[in-house]
């Protein structure tokens, strides 16, 4: 009997053990099937999203550099200020440029000069070479009539007796002859010389031409002197926010040295997505875009287009995949994602921010 009243509590403890076991038993069943049912409900809301972290913000930065060099005299903005295209950035000293500019214009007056001068001499020349030519035609034949006097006279001094004339007459005679042949010699040479009428008038016309191509290339220095003197002006190329200024007044300056940069409004999200993941991507397709800086500012885009080369394909030493060992790597493409709604004016978004985007592939 005592025995089996020592026993009565273990049996008790058993029962409660056989009831307890299906109780508990049940719970854990109910727990796992809602934990199931959770994660099938989550698949399947989630199933058509596509996200990753290796992402950030991008846009354009414009490198500002001066056209010409000299030392900087004005400096008119701060870092990080907000521009306006045409607002001034700097200005560098532009003494040195000015007279450079009024040197060209001295130039170019003493050139346009000179066209207006051998202008004057080829409408002289187009009457003058017609007017030497008949001069020298007219002196050839008065030339040519005295020649033919001379030689008659000589003749005659020559064909009568001695009695009739005197050696002096025979002499003038003869010395009046070869005069006369010297004329119609010097007339013929005066003659051929003003013959080539076109080709003197086009030797004058072509220096015409000669100078209006030296005024050409004056005026071409003039207006690169005055560009000259308007790029000592620096000015901002767009609306944008003043990043990586590197001078300061006084600072001397050479052409194409960037002294400032300029950050577009006009922001995007690359996001580096692995090759497994552009199945279903196609442009246009929602996106959901979190950004790290700001976690309580949700942004909305959609995919503009993909890279047509994965960042490997573009990187400074690509990979060489031709080799005996070679291991395959997942390859990530970069995508380029617009944001469509959701920014602050309040809030710039700085380049290179780290963001996770979602596209909605359905």
């Amino acid at each position: 009997m005592a025995a089996d009243e020592g026993n009565a509590p273990e049996d008790g403890q058993d029962k409660k053990k056989k009831e307890v076991s299906p109780r508990r038993k049940l719970i854990l069943i109910g727990i796992v099937v809602v934990v199931v049912v959770l994660g099938v409900l989550y698949w399947f809301l989630h199933r058509n999203e596509v996200e990753t972290d290796d992402a950030f913000t991008a846009g354009r930065a414009v490198a500002v550099a001066p056209h010409v060099s000299g030392y900087v005299t004005e400096l008119l903005v701060n870092d990080n200020q907000f521009v306006h295209q045409g607002d001034v950035i700097a200005r560098i000293d532009d003494r040195n440029w000015r007279a450079q500019r009024d040197q060209a214009a001295a130039a170019v007056d003493i050139a346009r000069a000179q066209v207006q001068n051998y202008t004057l001499l080829a409408e002289v020349a187009k009457k003058n070479f017609p007017g030497h030519l008949m001069v020298a035609q007219g002196q050839l034949q008065q030339a040519q009539a005295q020649e033919f006097k001379a030689e008659t006279d000589y003749r005659r001094q020559h064909g009568v007796t001695r009695e009739a004339t005197s050696q002096q007459n025979i002499d003038y005679a003869t010395a009046a002859l070869n005069a006369a042949k010297a004329q119609v010699l010097e007339a013929q040479g005066n003659l051929e010389t003003a013959l080539p009428v076109i080709p003197n008038i086009a030797s004058t016309e072509a220096r015409v031409s000669g100078e209006q191509a030296t005024l050409s290339q004056a005026e071409a220095k003039l207006r690169e002197a005055e560009l000259n003197v308007e790029w000592t002006t620096i000015r901002a190329p767009h609306d944008g926010w003043i990043s990586q200024r590197n001078i300061e007044r006084g600072t001397y300056v050479t052409a194409g040295q960037t002294v400032v940069s300029v950050v577009e409004p006009e922001i995007w999200v690359v996001a580096n997505y692995k090759e497994t993941q552009l199945t279903h991507m196609r442009p246009g397709q929602k996106v959901d875009i979190a950004i790290d800086a700001y976690p309580f500012l949700k942004l909305r885009g959609h995919v503009d287009s993909l890279q047509l080369g994965t960042g490997a394909t573009f990187s400074a030493f690509p990979p060489e995949n031709a080799t005996g060992n070679y291991v395959k790597i997942v390859q990530r493409v970069p995508v380029k994602i617009l944001i469509d709604e959701g920014l602050r004016a309040d809030l710039p978004l700085s380049l290179g921010l780290s963001v996770e985007p979602t596209v909605h592939t359905e």
